[in-house]
This record gives structure tokens, sequence and C-alpha cells, in this order.
């Protein structure tokens, strides 16, 4: 005989809640982003921890005499060099002289890279071009014999902006932002706040991402000033009705108006009684169907204090949204 479960089921379902976010926190804005750097560079100063030769090293120092006016005729060799590959970041409107954090990586056959020195190393752009230079002191962080690698290590400030990124943000006639996440709603929502705020129609939404956005003239060689106050506008965003599920980690995430339609539920010896108000209790063994009263948090709790495990919660969601009870996507990851 199925065991019968005393919880309250009716709905999963969450109410909208009016909280509102900052359009800064929703979108980015074309042409205001990160650029990544790579470079390929020694680190000198490892004790015996280095390659130990291999033909990119050897030949990396032979060049590196060669540049410094030596000229060794044989092959160099060193257990206390190591070839890196260096990576930064440059910022939206990075600087002269600007420094940045980078970081460095051992592509050779080097155990640790602790206590080494970076040798000045050119970062380039995607374009080919040499926007900043990087060395200095490596710093591998709390390693503890065994429990990290060491050969990934950081510079703080260890690189230096040699070439700015051309940019004439101020003189722009329009600008272009973007959904962090795509969806119709928010982007309608952004669209018509804007609009309002500036008092006129100056925003439009192209697409459930894209909302374009006209300079007004009050605010001509004012851009900075524009998309500050425009960051700061409140706008209500959407989202679909989705859960996630990990089931290696048995976590479950649930976001946007999830809601579950009248039903009853029985999976393997777990029955759930479905009750709502002040309707009758139910029989042993019986399955009532109830109207939708209760949220998925409350759902997910009182299955977890009955000992559900994560596959069983899976196997209830993806039945209840394949006999359409559940509306909300259901995503396993």
């Amino acid at each position: 005989m199925l065991k019968l479960l005393p919880l309250l089921l009716c709905a999963l379902s969450v109410p909208a809640m009016a909280s509102s976010s900052r359009i800064k926190d929703l979108v980015t804005i074309k042409g205001v982003r990160e650029n990544a750097l790579i470079g390929y560079g020694l680190v000198i100063g490892l004790n015996g921890t280095g390659d130990g030769g291999g033909e990119i090293t050897n030949t990396s120092l032979k060049k590196m005499f060669q540049t410094l006016g030596l000229n060794p005729q044989k092959e160099v060799t060193s257990k206390n060099v190591a070839a890196v590959i260096v990576t930064a970041k440059l910022p939206a409107f990075g600087r002269l002289g600007q420094h940045l954090d980078v970081t460095v990586s051992s592509i050779g056959d080097a155990s640790s890279l602790a206590g080494g020195t970076l040798l000045v190393t050119p970062l380039k752009g995607g374009d080919g071009q040499i926007y900043a230079v990087a060395n200095g002191s490596l710093s591998i962080g709390g390693l503890e014999k065994g429990k990290k690698l060491a050969t990934t290590a950081r510079i703080p400030e260890g690189g230096t902006i040699e070439k700015e990124l051309e940019t004439s943000f101020n003189d722009k006639k329009a600008i272009r932002m973007a959904l962090h996440n795509p969806d119709f709603t928010t982007a309608a929502r952004v669209e018509r706040t804007i609009n309002q705020e500036l008092g006129g129609k100056y925003a439009t939404a192209s697409d459930a991402t894209t909302i374009d956005v006209i300079i007004p003239n009050y605010y001509e060689r004012k851009v900075v000033e524009l998309i500050a106050n425009i960051e700061n506008f409140k706008v209500i965003a959407d989202a679909p009705a989705k859960i996630v599920i990990n089931e290696r980690t048995g976590t479950l995430v649930a976001g946007g108006d999830i809601v579950l339609k009248r039903s009853a539920i029985s999976h393997g010896d777990l029955v759930v009684e479905v009750k709502g108000g002040a309707e009758g209790s139910g029989k042993a063994g019986s399955i009532q169907m109830m109207e939708q009263t209760t949220t998925i948090n409350d759902l997910v709790k009182a299955l977890n204090a009955l000992g559900t495990k994560p596959e069983d919660l899976i196997s209830i969601f993806q039945a209840l949204k394949q006999n359409g009870s559940l509306l909300a996507e259901i995503e396993l990851i």
C-alpha cells in the first residue's frame, strides 16, 4: 500500500515581486568593454623548477642574449627559466601609463613559477598591435605544497598601457545598449522608462536584446552625464519561468512566475496529498486534487523535510512538465 504523506501541495507559484533594478545592472553599452591582451615571455630566477630546455625556451634565451649584445654560439639551457603566456585585460577607456593586473601561465614542463620574475613582455590585442607591456615579480598566492598548482601566477599592476584605443565617446549621436539576459518584456520596459524620464521618443527597442538611444540635443557632448542618468533609472526586469536542477549537487534553483495547475503526484512510495484552504484532509491512501495555493519554495522545503532525493525531485518536476501541469522550463546542468 502506498504511503500517505501529509504534504500541502497545490501550486508551484512564485508571485511577481515588484522589485526594481537599475538599468546599469541590466545592460552593457556598445563600445564599453574590456579587451583581451596576450603575450609570450620568459620567467627567470626559478630555483631549478623551470623548463630545463626545449626548443621554444632555448631559442627565446638565445634571442634574449643577442638583444643584450651577447652572441652565444651554443644552445642555452637552464632549469631556472620557464616559457610562459602572459594575459591581461585592457579596460574600455584605458589610458597611457595606467597599470593592469597580469596573469602568467607556464607552457613548458616547469614544475613551479614560485620566486620567478617575468622579463619585459609585450602584450598584443586581437589586431596584433602592442597595447601594453608586462614585467615584475610573480605572486603564486597562499601556496601549500601538493594542494595548489604553482604553474600559474599573477603580477598585481604588472602591466603598463602603452597604447590607447581610439574613442570619441563624448561625440556620439546615439548609443546602443544590450540586455545581459534577452527578454522582450524587459526590453520594452527599458525603452518605456528611458522615454518617460527623458521626456520624448529617444529610446527604441529593436529586439529582445537591443535598445538604441538617440542623444537628446540638451545632452550634446554630455554623453557621459546622459549615461550616468540612464544607468540609475529603475526598471522591473522580467524573467521566464525556469527551474534549474544540478543532479550532482542536489541543487534546485527556480526563477520567474512558476505555476503548477491543479494536479496530484504519486512517485514510488511517495504520495502527495493535495490540500487547500478549508477543504477536507483526505483519507489514507487517497489523493485529492485542489486548487493552487503553495509556492515552489514551500514544495521543495516540504519534500526535503521528507528526505526526498534530488533524483526524485527531478522525476517529479519532469513528470509535471510533461503532463502540462508545470508551466515552467526545466534545465538540467
